[in-house]
């Protein structure tokens, strides 16, 4: 069995004495064996280094790489828990993020705009998370959002109105989005509250639940927008096309 110093396993984990010394007093990581003075770490001790750098690096706190840890010394597959991670933090687009610069947005958004006017615009749309200030330019997680919010402005919108309507219209999705997860946690979730420990079977069902919520909630909410748009559409503007039409029923015929 290949044993390590502490200095020793600090090279092969990646890690360093104080970082060692610091899981063990947070219960992270059990102690050495005593040989006299001196403490021996074998490989368990190596492969929960790595393990912990891991959920570190994931972004998990020290209490809950506590807790997964408990889980797996108790029997669990840590696996199956970072593999539900994965699935609650992973895109739900598969759209590509771009990038514009200064000189980009301004021309897109910024014509005519004073300097202070396009500082507040693009104050705002960073606001709205739109863009992402990056160096020098703007990271742009949604191009297509940008550039419908172009094509709004081109059609003579006035750009307060639209980002206006792009802050209304993310409340909005948030609301929706709200509704599709309580429905999960109120059945799915607060059930598998009831069993603790929950088992493996537990965790892939909710990763399973999860991963079918994907294309449902853009199937429910495409339709729904459809319908709703044609109804808007027809009420809102159904006495300006008749008379538009009327207006053109009663022009005298050219030629």
């Amino acid at each position: 069995m290949v044993e390590y110093r502490i200095d020793e396993l600090a090279r092969a984990s990646g890690s360093t004495v104080r970082n060692i010394r610091a899981y063990q007093d947070r219960g992270l990581l059990p102690p050495p064996r005593l040989e006299g003075r001196v403490g021996l770490y074998d490989e368990s001790h190596l492969a929960r280094l790595r393990l912990i750098g891991k959920l570190l690096g994931r972004g998990y706190t020290f209490a809950i790489i506590k807790d997964l840890l408990s889980a797996w010394e108790t029997g669990k597959d840590v696996g199956e828990v970072l593999g539900l991670e994965k699935v609650l933090t992973d895109p739900w687009s598969d759209e590509i993020p771009g990038t514009a610069t200064y000189g980009e947005l301004v021309a897109i958004f910024g014509t005519g705009l004073g300097d202070d006017e396009v500082a507040r615009m693009l104050e705002r749309t960073v606001e709205l998370g739109l863009i992402e200030p990056e160096g020098d330019a703007f990271r742009v997680p949604s191009p297509r959002l940008l550039h419908v919010g172009a094509e709004l402005v081109g059609a003579g919108i006035p750009l307060d109105a639209v980002l206006d309507i792009a802050g209304q219209i993310r409340d909005d999705c948030d609301v929706i989005a709200g509704r599709f997860v309580n429905l999960v946690q109120e059945h799915v979730f607060e059930r598998l509250d009831e069993q603790i420990p929950p088992t493996g079977d537990d965790i892939a069902e909710i990763a399973v639940m999860v991963r079918r919520m994907r294309p449902l909630v853009k199937m429910v909410v495409d339709p729904f927008i459809a319908r709703a748009m044609e109804a808007r559409v027809q009420a809102a503007l159904g006495e300006q096309l008749e008379t538009i039409r009327d207006h053109l029923a009663g022009a005298p015929a050219e030629g």
